[in-house]
């Protein structure tokens, strides 16, 4: 099968696990690489999954709507190039006014309108509008809609219109080894920093008020998207997965304030670190982490200071809640996504298979 991605973010690491655990029941992935083109460390990650780095546009990045058309048209031959039985997208905007010769599934991990509805409200500047409408033509048009969390389910089917249920798989990420040693007395938050949805604004009030440190790993700015300044956190700037995974490693307390989060794929690799986690209580971060983490109003940087500051002062607490991360964490295991994910290809391979019957009898 063909799974487009995108390189800059979560669903690159996303992409890379599906692929291992789908390789691992016998299907054959082949990622088409969207976007910029995926480091060296990126492509060492995929180790045997077979990569095209493409250099077709991203649709948010993208100008005009004709790129995002060519850049799905291009995709369709790719899978008739590599011989791929079924497509699966990331954004439906690939799938909009693109005939596909194969099921198309799409898992739609984020978008321009969502973000917008969540972080800003009200509507959707007209400049936005053509995205939304091509991720809409595309959805509907699908054999397959999944999302990563129901949360997120409801929202796209709300704001897209979709006319068909929108299945929900959680994200897997694979568990590093237990952790060992003593557990640093510090803060951390991680993510693409200068992203306004990450609201990395609160929880730099929140370091104001906190005397430990208090560190945030990820880029502060992007390329024609925007940027953010902060004062108070120790900003790291981007780093390898490696030098993340090391730091989780000594299970700080995880922050995040995010006024929009499809999944948290950094929230999931904290929380089998066996980080104690203190997140806005959004409708996402609820259903995956209730009962298992503090949450905290997303503006509140006084709040997160004070729950903070509660888990730093009780030992016994701040141990108990990052071994209940990492229990709900184990629950979100790459083989789980892709049994969940076969059973979504399978009914749409089962239809073709019925429906070309059908066609050969007549």
């Amino acid at each position: 099968m063909l799974i487009a991605t995108d390189a800059v973010g979560g669903v690159w690491t996303y992409t890379i696990e599906l692929a291992r655990a789908l390789a691992l029941q016998g299907v054959k992935p082949v990622v088409a690489a969207m976007g910029p083109r995926p480091t060296d460390e990126q492509f060492a990650m995929a180790g045997n999954i077979a990569v095209i780095d493409t250099g077709l546009p991203l649709d948010w990045l993208a100008e005009h709507p004709r790129e995002v058309r060519d850049a799905g048209h291009h995709l369709a031959q790719l899978a008739d190039d590599t011989g791929a039985d079924l497509v699966q997208l990331h954004s439906g905007a690939f799938a909009c006014n693109v005939s596909f010769k194969q099921p198309v599934v799409v898992v739609q991990h984020s978008c321009v309108a969502s973000w917008w509805d969540s972080v800003r409200g009200g509507c959707l500047p007209a400049q936005f509008e053509w995205r939304r409408d091509m991720i809409e033509g595309g959805l509907n048009g699908a054999d397959a809609v999944v999302a990563p969390t129901a949360a997120f389910a409801e929202q796209i089917s709300r704001i897209y219109n979709l006319s068909k249920p929108v299945a929900v798989v959680h994200n897997g990420r694979t568990a590093p080894p237990s952790p060992e040693g003593p557990q640093v007395e510090t803060v951390l938050t991680v993510g693409r920093l200068w992203d306004e949805g990450k609201n990395v604004r609160t929880l730099d009030g929140a370091a104001a008020l906190l005397a430990t440190r208090f560190e945030a790993i990820g880029p502060l700015e992007q390329a024609h998207v925007g940027a953010v300044a902060v004062r108070h956190l120790i900003a790291s700037g981007a780093t390898s997965e490696q030098a993340i995974a090391e730091h989780l490693a000594a299970r700080p307390i995880f922050a995040s304030a995010a006024l929009y989060e499809p999944f948290g794929l950094s929230v999931l690799e904290a929380a089998l670190a066996g980080c104690p986690l203190v997140l806005s209580d959004i409708p996402t971060f609820r259903e995956l982490w209730a009962d298992a983490a503090v949450f905290v109003a997303a503006t509140d940087a006084e709040r997160f200071a004070a729950a903070i500051a509660t888990l730093l002062n009780n030992p016994e607490l701040r141990t108990a809640y990052g071994r209940a991360a990492r229990t709900r964490a184990e629950e979100y295991a790459p083989a789980t996504m892709a049994t969940e994910m076969l059973q979504v290809y399978g009914g749409l391979l089962q239809g073709r298979r019925t429906a070309m019957q059908v066609a050969s009898a007549a």
